[in-house]
């Protein structure tokens, strides 16, 4: 396969991400279908968690395999380790850390200089309050993006260095695959918005941020063979999907309907299962 063809394809697998944004645009829904959609974002989020997290065990496996052989030396897999604890807090805490700085600028405590501003204050917070309420959701969407797109750059790796290696069949059902594992992922950006109905341009820019990374990985991958900046992208989407994972169960947890929820997890993580059955199907 080709290098503008398998570029070609890499951007279609990515771009598949679109598929599910539109559901953001939907008008208010009750409590129950929000919670139906953010938990199944959840699940979607758990699958690929998983999935990262295994690929990049798999590559520090390898290189502690080549180092048992006397192939290469202790450095090699330590260093490899500490990629990996880097990608992995930075993806975590490092974006809890820049989140909340973020908020802190934005949102100075109120001065209340005299009575005439208190009054002020008193009519102003249930407009502020969902105002607020509406930029968080968007930021986290913002967020699940990011993690999203640092798992598709991996990705897209997979697939142009399995292109460039003459495994044309092996490519060709990673592109499939990971195309219809990336339409389910647009879900996972906009379950958790709730009441918060996204603008076009905002759904453009975060299908964007979430699919174009695997576009660009096929292009670095079809170029590069690398397994440390394989493994500090997997490090760092499953960083931040755990970070993202937490703060979507912490805000769903005030509408209640937790068994619901759950469901909704499991149907959210067999339907990552699924689609990812198909690239296994394939590379087998």
């Amino acid at each position: 396969m080709g290098f503008a063809e398998t570029v070609a394809l890499g951007a279609i697998a990515g771009l598949t991400i679109f598929i599910g944004l539109p559901l953001g645009r939907m008008h208010a829904v009750d409590d129950r279908v929000r919670v139906c959609l953010a938990m199944f974002s959840v699940g979607i989020l758990a699958f690929i968690f998983v999935d990262v997290t295994t690929h990049g065990q798999d590559i520090l496996e390898t290189a502690l395999g080549r180092y048992k052989d006397h192939t290469a030396g202790l450095g090699h897999v330590l260093g490899l380790f500490a990629l990996l604890a880097a990608g992995f807090v930075t993806g975590t805490a490092g974006i809890s850390a820049v989140e909340r700085r973020l908020r802190s600028r934005r949102n100075p405590p109120p001065q209340v200089a005299g009575g005439d501003a208190t009054v002020a204050l008193a009519d102003g917070p249930a407009r502020g309050e969902v105002d607020e309420a509406r930029r968080r959701a968007l930021q986290t969407g913002v967020v699940i993006a990011v993690a999203i797109g640092l798992h598709n750059f991996a990705e897209g790796l997979a697939i142009g260095v399995s292109a460039k290696a003459g495994a044309i069949g092996l490519a060709t059902v990673l592109i499939i695959g990971f195309g219809l594992h990336n339409a389910t992922e647009g879900f996972g950006i906009v379950g958790p918005l709730g009441g918060a109905r996204p603008s076009w341009s905002w759904l453009a820019r975060v299908g964007l941020i979430g699919g174009g990374p695997t576009f660009l990985g096929t292009l670095v991958g079809y170029q590069v063979t690398s397994d440390p900046l394989e493994l500090l992208f997997y490090a760092l989407a499953g960083g931040a999907i755990l970070y993202v994972i937490g703060e979507i169960w912490t805000g769903m947890r005030r509408y209640g309907y937790h068994t619901l929820g759950l469901y909704m997890v499991a149907a959210g993580f067999l339907a990552g299962v699924g689609t990812d059955l198909i690239v296994a199907y394939g590379g087998g």
